[in-house]
């Protein structure tokens, strides 16, 4: 790119062209008005034949006749003139040009030259055009000179050119002072048709398109051929100059061919069936001319009008078509190739009709002409070129923009694609939604573009589930209420993200309102009716069937029949009406079948538009961001996942195998942690991790947590994972034995065996039941659910636990719980009361309080504990602060109430439940309590 110039720096440009200019000037100046200088021995006049000729007429009369001259000699017939060389003749050679003639030369009756190409030729009646010369000396003074002309066309019988005498190389320096300029041009236009060529042939080449310039060149070609053709010392050109003297009449018979081609290319096709016609009509007279020549019939100059007649009414007719056409046009090129054309026209007019005389024109105008056709056209092509390269940067720009627009198209559902990559279960979903859709919207009667359109827009719906935490996206099981309103937060997440993308539309309007229900029940805006975009109603129908219709790690897929179920009876409710309708009838006909699904990794690289480069860049990103996500949720300490991803893994297992769910616990960790540190317990967790590794090679082990930990073991009976579980806690007891500062620690377990088909959720809460019913019953060992007789307790089994929890207080210490107090804090404060009451006979008691099912029911693990949270608040509330309390089992809290009047002992309990009944509005827990004083337990246990 050059900067653009000063006045200054431009003065030296300015002066070099003006001294350029006057050469030029001067130059032509002496051409025309300074000496020629060209003169053979000072006088070129000398080297005229001085004598006179007679026409020996074939009657037996003659006449003096004036050379050169044309007389009224029959075809075919010989034309015979003499003369007597003078007395001082000496010339070295005399010269005639032969017009399509054959030609004798005698001297004294001798014949001394002769011309003919009848046996060399090998089509038409007459000899080529050329200068014939016989060798003389001034031996011949005196002596008669006899010339014999014969043709066999009309167009030149009876023709007698001029006749030189002198030596031969200053009689063609003659000639060649007459003629040479016509050649010079016409070789020059041969060049610059070929140059012509072959720059439109490369433009063509590296545009990938035609320019007109191409059939300019060969019109220069042709226009150059024919002057060669007609050149004077065109014998002197090439060896066969009959060859040459034949194109020069082919010329002008296919001269139209590339002319109307020019034409067409100009005028972009608009009169391209007349001109095929005319190029037929030039085909045909070629043929016929081609034909008559060959058979000896007619030559080409005698079938010759035709062909200029049909060349210059091309001429007229491309002249006239041009005109029309540059009228409607205002490019300053257009009018000057008008005024070439003109120019041209004039000129190849003049040389036509010059052929039938003697004398024809030099050339110097057509060339002219030719020339300013050339420089016009040079002009045109290059703003051609200017315009082809505008137009290439610009799609240039458009392609990058539009390549831009697909990358961050292709970003966004990348992002999208990664959310869906952390669980299996939604893989995929944003793929299908957005197929759904494009279903939908074509039943509707939608362009492509607008599918295409909606298919964007529809597969970046979710995109807002970005700010969800996965752990509330990959939650196995249900839901809290808080927990659900953060995730109706995605809707307006995805339309902030989305809000400044402008080249997909009504995108922003799908990732807000795809979750708004037809009835006005749905969120964020409550919006109703046809006041829902009609694209997010599209992506909502597609977006509910697809989570119908796909397995979720707390469900299975729902089954066809009631799929179709739910969406009828959400019709004019969650649904669009006409959209159900539309929805209904795919399902019908069985159309939602896709049969290309895309994995999340490979649909980054199915954009048609973008290039492999930007498609492997986007695959890395994912898999990166999955291999980050996996590590994160990995536990450094035991190698083992962590609760988030291992919950979700043993639940997608569970889907597809039957087996035996595992809630571990060890015991004593805390105790380790304060007596050895916490280098002791991480020791323990360690060689756990380790160790239930080595176990579950065909299962699944997770650490859930501080000191429990989670297993799956798949396709196992009762039997074999008791076996199992054996030798699990003794190799644990054996590693536990062999250091000295994690010797206490030891396993607890509770086992739930499960079927494809139970839900995780439930398979939980039962294994952490059995771990509790563990607890309960001296730790250290494991039990399944099933075998456990799971009800809730009465007065009887109360008091009888309460006996031996009373006594159990007192031995150990090692359990540990929640609430104000641990469980170990819990047993030394029962001690020292304990202590008390025998020092100064207090009076204190114990009480529990169970947490009652109703009959027939299985409470979710969360209603449990949130049942449970309830009942510690109410407990908080209601106690004073020199009681008190924790956590005993899954359903049980434990009060030591310090010196109340007994009798009051009932009315401190209704409270706490009051209170709960505030709390709770699930009727499922009924609690209830137990008491016994501490001084009957103190009389038990002297006893």
């Amino acid at each position: 790119m050059t900067k653009e110039k000063s006045p200054a720096r431009q003065g030296p440009r300015y002066i070099f062209y003006f001294l350029m200019l006057a050469i030029l000037g001067w130059f032509i100046f002496m051409q025309f008005f300074g000496a020629d200088e060209r003169t053979v021995s000072g006088n070129s006049p000398s080297l005229l034949y001085p004598g006179t000729f007679t026409w020996e007429k074939s009657d037996g009369t003659t006449e003096e006749i004036t050379v050169p001259g044309s007389y009224d000699v029959p075809a075919g017939e010989t034309m015979v003139i003499t003369s007597t060389l003078p007395a001082d003749f000496d010339a070295s050679s005399i010269a005639i040009r032969s017009s399509l003639q054959d030609v004798n030369i005698y001297i004294n009756g001798t014949l001394r030259e002769q011309y003919s190409t009848s046996k060399t030729r090998l089509i038409g009646k007459n000899s080529a055009s050329r200068f014939i010369f016989c060798s003389t000396s001034h031996e011949d003074a005196g002596k008669e000179l006899r010339i014999e002309l014969t043709t066999y066309t009309s167009n030149y019988s009876g023709v007698v050119n001029q006749i030189f005498c002198g030596d031969k190389a200053d009689i063609w320096q003659l000639i060649f002072n007459h003629y040479g300029l016509a050649t010079y041009i016409a070789f020059f236009t041969l060049f610059a048709g070929l140059t012509t060529i072959l720059f439109s042939l490369t433009l063509g080449f590296v545009y990938h398109t035609s320019f007109e310039m191409e059939y300019l060149g060969w019109c220069m070609i042709m226009g150059a051929t024919w002057m060669l053709g007609e050149s004077k010392i065109r014998q002197l050109l090439i060896p066969n100059s009959s060859a040459l003297a034949s194109l020069c009449f082919v010329m002008i018979l296919l001269g139209p061919i590339p002319l109307l081609l020019y034409a067409d290319n100009i005028q972009n096709g608009l009169h391209r069936r007349l001109y095929h016609i005319v190029i037929g009509i030039s085909l045909l007279n070629f043929t016929v001319c081609s034909i008559l020549a060959i058979a000896n019939i007619a030559d080409y100059i005698e079938t010759l009008p035709l062909g200029q007649i049909i060349l210059i009414g091309t001429f007229l007719m491309v002249f006239i078509h041009l005109c029309l056409y540059i009228r409607h046009r205002k490019k300053a090129s257009d009018h000057l190739l008008l005024l070439a054309h003109l120019l041209v026209l004039l000129c190849v007019a003049a040389e036509c009709v010059s052929v039938y005389f003697v004398t024809s024109l030099s050339g110097l105008f057509i060339g002219i002409g030719m020339l300013i056709l050339l420089f016009v056209n040079i002009v045109r092509t290059l703003r051609s070129i200017q315009h082809i390269e505008n137009e290439r940067q610009q799609q240039e720009l458009e392609r990058k923009q539009k390549q831009t627009e697909l990358l961050s198209l292709q970003m966004m559902q990348t992002l999208s694609t990664t959310i869906e990559a952390k669980d299996e279960y939604t893989r995929g979903h944003s793929y299908r939604v957005a197929e759904y859709a494009a279903l939908i919207a074509a039943e509707l009667g939608w362009s492509s573009e607008e599918i295409q359109q909606l298919k964007h827009a529809a597969y970046l719906h979710d995109i807002g589930k970005i700010g969800i935490p996965d752990l509330i996206l990959n939650k196995p099981s249900r839901l809290t209420d808080d927990e659900y309103n953060l995730i109706k937060k995605h809707t307006v997440v995805g339309a902030e993200i989305l809000k400044d993308i402008t080249f997909v539309p009504h995108i922003v309007e799908v990732a807000r309102n795809h979750h708004e229900r037809y009835d006005g029940n749905g969120y964020p805006d409550g919006l109703s009716g046809v006041d829902i975009p009609i694209h997010a109603r599209i992506t909502a129908m597609a977006d509910s069937y697809d989570a119908m219709n796909s397995r979720r790690i707390y469900r299975n897929a729902l089954p066809p029949e009631m799929i179709r179920e739910e969406i009828s009876k959400n019709r004019g409710k969650q649904f669009d009406p006409e959209i159900t309708d539309v929805f209904l009838k795919l399902i019908d006909e069985n159309r939602l079948v896709l049969d290309n699904q895309l994995s999340p990794e490979t649909e980054a690289a199915a954009q048609p538009e973008i290039d492999n480069t930007i498609s492997k860049f986007i695959s890395d990103v994912v898999t990166t961001i999955k291999n980050q996500e996996e590590t994160k949720h990995y536990d450094l300490l035991t190698r083992l996942p962590m609760r988030t991803l291992g919950e979700q893994l043993i639940a997608e297992f569970m889907k597809e195998h039957s087996g035996c769910l595992v809630f571990l616990d060890m015991d004593n960790l805390k105790k380790i942690n304060d007596i050895h540190g916490h280098k002791a317990g991480d020791r323990a967790l360690k060689n756990l991790g380790n160790l239930l590794s080595r176990y579950t090679i065909d299962g699944l082990a997770c650490r859930l947590g501080g000191d429990e930990f989670l297993l799956f073991l798949p396709d196992v009976t009762a039997e074999s994972v008791s076996d199992t579980m054996a030798q699990l806690f003794k190799q644990f007891h054996a590693i536990a034995q062999a250091d000295t500062e994690i010797r206490y620690a030891s396993l607890s377990a509770g086992l739930c065996l499960c079927t494809i088909g139970d839900t995780f959720a439930d398979c939980y809460a039962k294994a952490d039941k059995a771990l509790y019913f563990v607890k309960q019953n001296g730790k250290n060992q494991f039990s399944f659910y099933q075998q456990i007789n799971y009800q809730a307790p009465g007065s009887a089994s109360i008091a009888r636990d309460l006996h031996q929890i009373a006594d159990s207080l007192r031995q150990s210490g090692s359990y540990a719980g929640a609430l104000d107090l641990n469980y170990r804090d819990f047993s030394r404060q029962y001690e020292y009361m304990n202590q008390l009451i025998i020092r100064s006979s207090c009076r204190c008691y114990l009480v529990m309080v169970t947490m009652k099912t109703a009959a027939d029911t299985l409470p979710h693990i969360e209603e449990i504990e949130q049942a449970l949270s309830q009942m510690e608040q109410s407990i908080r509330q209601t106690i004073r602060r020199v009681d008190v309390c924790t956590r005993y089992s899954a359903m049980q809290y434990l009060i030591i109430l310090f010196e109340p009047i007994e009798t009051q002992i009932p009315n401190i309990m209704d409270r706490i439940f009051i209170q709960y009944y505030k709390h709770s509005k699930n009727h499922s827990f009924q609690p209830g309590y137990e008491y016994l004083t501490m001084t009957e337990m103190k009389e038990n246990d002297d006893k």
